[in-house]
């Protein structure tokens, strides 16, 4: 997953031409705001609660690895 902070709406922006999941977050990459962010954002974008989805690996990095359970 490509995560995008910063941005100046939070969506997710598509997919890039390796399949790679395209997010874009409004928060900013501090404190682990735009993580809280992206988990909020695809927990809504998949209908399922935000607990369902976590950061795996690539907290401090745009390419992230999500965990989504449900």
């Amino acid at each position: 997953m490509k995560v995008v902070p910063r941005a100046s709406r939070s969506e997710v922006a598509g997919a890039l031409s390796d399949g790679t999941m395209r997010v874009r977050v409004a928060a900013v990459p501090e404190g682990g705001k735009a993580n809280e962010e992206l988990c909020r954002l695809l927990a809504q974008h998949f209908g399922l609660p935000v607990r369902a989805v976590t950061v795996v690996s690539g907290h401090t990095s745009t390419r992230k690895r999500v965990r989504i359970e449900g």
